[in-house]
Order: structure tokens, then C-alpha cells, then sequence
């Protein structure tokens, strides 16, 4: 997979864990007003578990659970099946993608150790088997809140784009270079620009995109 990963100042190999852990801690003594009411409004409109959890790959690849505050219900058809995302999605539940509110438990990762603040954000286990060896240096470090391809474009932009900017950062991370994807990641947020949620944005569609390549190749 070439050469590992070494971390490119004092900044990522001492301090960039400690700052996530005190920011962390820090936003569930601050905010513990609003994730209680998120948790309450979610329990009314969406019923239990209030917490959704998910495998995904972290560092190293190692397997950890993803919280969030979930989103969708548990519509099921006549057969006991889940309903399509896009029909589980309600209002409540877009409106909590789109102010990135149903990600606020990843605090909880990042005290963990799963996650830090700035990173690649942590994808499905299904996508492992069709990174490029490249890409695959993306889990050289820990999966991020946010990170260099959120603040480029989020799910405006296109899968080889993203994980481009993701090893971008992976090989230069710097203590001003994630002050500054902190800052426009509030910003965005704030102004809501480049998310879609719901039909707009399918995340599947990465497996259909390298499978097509691959047969392209063959």
C-alpha cells in the first residue's frame, strides 16, 4: 500500500489528539442543552433508539461505531422490509442532515479516540474494496467530523474529487490549516451551502461508479 503514513509536524504527532479531546469534552458540557432537546424532539418524531450507530472504518481500518442522532424511521412494506431512504427521510430528519445536527453524538467518537475534529470523513465498510492504493492512505489517520472535501463541495462534487482532497490533507495537516476547516465548516453549516440530503445524493452510487471503471479497464 507504499509507504506508511508519518505525521508531518509536532502539531499532528503531539498536540491534534489532545485539542480534540478537550474541544470534544468541551461541546458536550457547553451544548448538553441542545442535545438534550435534539434527543427529545427525535424520540417524538422518530421513536427509539434515538442514537444510530454504524460500523465504519477508522484509522488503521479498525472498525468502529459511527453515532448519530438517527434520521429516519422504520417504515417497513407489507413483507416486514425497510421502505427506500428517501421514503423513511422525513422533514425532521432532513432538517437534521441539513444544519448537521443528527452528527453532534460524534463527539462521543472523538472522546472515544474513534475521530478527530478535521479528517476524511468516515465512509461505508462496502466502499474498502475499491479505494485506488492512493486512496486507501485516507485511513492513515482518524476519520474527521469534518474535513478538506466538506468545506470543497461536501456532496456537491464528485467521489474521485473527494477522496483526491482527502488524501490532500493526509499528507500536510497542520494546526492552521485545521483551524481554518474548523472555521468554514461553521461557516457553511451556518449558511447551509453545498448539502443534499434524501434523493439528491446517493451514496451507493460510488461501488456502481468503480465497478464501471473496473470493467472499463478489464
Amino acid at each position: 500500500m507504499g509507504k506508511k503514513h508519518i505525521p508531518y509536524g509536532p502539531y499532528e504527532k503531539y498536540f491534534k489528539r489532545p485539542i480534540d479531546l478537550c474541544c470534544a469534552l468541551a461541546a458536550l458540557i457547553v451544548f448538553s442543552w441542545l442535545y438534550i432537546i435534539v434527543a427529545i424532539l427525535v424520540r417524538i418524531k422518530l421513536g427509539s433508539p434515538v442514537i444510530f450507530k454504524q460500523p465504519r472504518p477508522g484509522k488503521d481500518e479498525k472498525i468502529f461505531n459511527l453515532y448519530k442522532f438517527r434520521s429516519m424511521t422504520d417504515a417497513r412494506d407489507e413483507n416486514g422490509e425497510l421502505l427506500p431512504d428517501e421514503v423513511r427521510l422525513t422533514k425532521f430528519g432532513r432538517t437534521l442532515r441539513a444544519t448537521s445536527l443528527d452528527e453532534l453524538p460524534e463527539a462521543i467518537n472523538i472522546i472515544k479516540g474513534d475521530m478527530s475534529l478535521i479528517g476524511p470523513r468516515p465512509l461505508l465498510l462496502e466502499y474498502l474494496p475499491y479505494y485506488t492504493e492512493k486512496e486507501m492512505h485516507r485511513h492513515d489517520v482518524r476519520p474527521g467530523l469534518s474535513g478538506l472535501a466538506q468545506v470543497n463541495g461536501r456532496n456537491a462534487i464528485s467521489w474521485d474529487q473527494k477522496l483526491k482532497y482527502d488524501c490532500e490533507y493526509v499528507s500536510r495537516i497542520t494546526f492552521l490549516g485545521d483551524i481554518k476547516l474548523i472555521a468554514q465548516t461553521v461557516i457553511k453549516t451556518v449558511k447551509r451551502s453545498n448539502i443534499q440530503v434524501g434523493e439528491g445524493f446517493k451514496a451507493g452510487k460510488f461501488i456502481d461508479q468503480r465497478i464501471e471503471r473496473m470493467n472499463m479497464n478489464k
